[in-house]
């Protein structure tokens, strides 16, 4: 009975003498401490600074290796230059979860790491090279023009810079008019993958970049010269990066950190989501099975697509966790994501870790089968009913994973996280 008239006559007296008072109601409290969550996202640039970094050192070691390669082109020097191409990928890989979210990243991304590309704009191909329809750039050879005309426009290619190179990214409206980056870069290293869905990666001989009588190809001095300057480009590109990530400086991190701390942990969220959804699981993996099509795998030249696949997974993973282990061993850690969910929800936070260590185990099966002799453009052979069975397995974990960081989202109170499907349906 007691129950009965709390819930009318009581009640309905605490109402008038609350509306009657002067006090106005609590603003409803965020579901993580304030302090916290700022650190969380400042530790958040701590993460993009230190790998970053590594992919400059990186990029700078190979740099070295090209020079070596120029030096005394032979096959221990392009084996050397093809190793260190493979380690700077490590780094760079586990950058791509600060493009979504992140302008200043996303609009700097496409001169770095677009793909695929048609790589008769850049180089000799095959006769039989089967271009994307309608490419003005398709078969222009770079290397073996002085100039190009495009339309009614008529370039001059004489001096091969980095300037000219970027000027040269999707070049007549096409975007797989690709001039510059990490995989104009692994095209020049390897040259061609003529092998379909077979085994075997891009065969260039050292002698390509010989300058003696020993020389093949053709056009050698204008392709050392486009070697030198499409790396040169990608070392500018990613010290202007760095730069953007440096602490106390008018840079993009600062602008990160004197916004709302919902919106950095928005960014870090659907960067994740973004990066697992649309782009890993789709563009990357779905696209190239569903075609069957070696030249939409990542790193086609190389058949490295494996790690790619498996860093990018590694990088979602850092920023929920915010931990990074350095190309040198050294671990950076510090106030996470997992902290701020697990604080409000713990059930949350161990689902989507349990999610976390499925994903990586699924790319980890990739990366096995390459070294067991089956690569990816092998896995998204026709008829090959074991591959595609590996790589749905990698995209089911990674689109489970994507529900995971939308229900920690929703945990922080962030409504509609809608991370990029890039189109696909899932």
């Amino acid at each position: 009975m007691l129950t009965r008239v709390a819930a009318g006559g009581l009640l309905l007296s605490s109402l008038w003498i609350a509306g009657c008072s002067d006090e106005q109601p609590a603003a409803p409290t965020a579901p993580y401490d304030e302090a916290q969550a700022r650190q969380v996202v400042s530790h958040y640039g701590e993460l993009a600074l230190a790998v970053y970094s590594d992919a400059l050192s990186e990029a700078r070691a190979l740099q070295s290796a090209i020079d070596a390669l120029l030096a005394q082109p032979d096959e221990a020097t392009l084996a050397a230059a093809r190793d260190a191409w493979r380690a700077a990928r490590v780094p760079y890989m586990q950058t791509e979860v600060f493009r979504f979210g992140n302008r200043v990243v996303d609009e700097w991304e496409g001169q770095v790491n677009a793909w695929p590309l048609d790589e008769g704009l850049i180089d000799y191909v095959d006769d039989d090279y089967q271009a994307v329809m309608g490419n003005p750039g398709a078969r222009a050879n770079i290397i073996a023009s002085e100039s190009l005309t495009i339309g009614e426009q008529r370039l001059d290619l004489s001096d091969l810079n980095g300037e000219l190179l970027a000027s040269l990214n999707e070049l007549g409206g096409s975007e797989v008019n690709v001039a510059t980056g990490y995989h104009a870069i692994e095209f020049l290293l390897w040259g061609q993958d003529l092998n379909g869905t077979e085994a075997g990666a891009g065969q260039r001989p050292a002698t390509d970049f010989a300058t003696g009588a020993e020389a093949t190809g053709g056009h050698n001095a204008r392709r050392r010269a486009y070697l030198q300057a499409v790396t040169n480009l990608l070392i500018a590109d990613l010290e202007f990066m760095v730069a953007q990530w440096q602490p106390g400086a008018e840079n993009y991190r600062a602008e990160l950190e004197a916004d709302a701390v919902k919106n950095g942990l928005r960014k870090m969220l659907f960067g994740m989501g973004s990066l697992s959804l649309g782009e890993l699981a789709g563009e990357r993996m779905k696209v190239a099975l569903a075609a069957h099509s070696p030249e939409d795998e990542h790193d086609c030249f190389s058949d490295n697509t494996h790690f790619s696949h498996f860093y990018n997974g590694k990088g979602i993973r850092n920023v929920y966790l915010g931990e990074y282990q350095r190309v040198n061993g050294d671990t950076v850690s510090g106030p996470s994501l997992s902290d701020l969910v697990a604080a409000r929800d713990t059930a949350a936070d161990r689902a989507l870790k349990q999610e976390l260590t499925a994903s990586e185990a699924a790319l980890q099966g990739l990366v096995d089968s390459a070294a067991n002799g089956t690569h990816f453009d092998q896995l998204i052979a026709p008829g090959n009913a074991e591959g595609a069975a590996l790589i749905n397995g990698a995209i089911e974990a990674l689109v489970q994973q994507t529900g995971g960081i939308e229900k920690a989202a929703l945990v922080l109170d962030i409504q509609a996280l809608n991370p990029d499907t890039a189109d696909h349906q899932f």
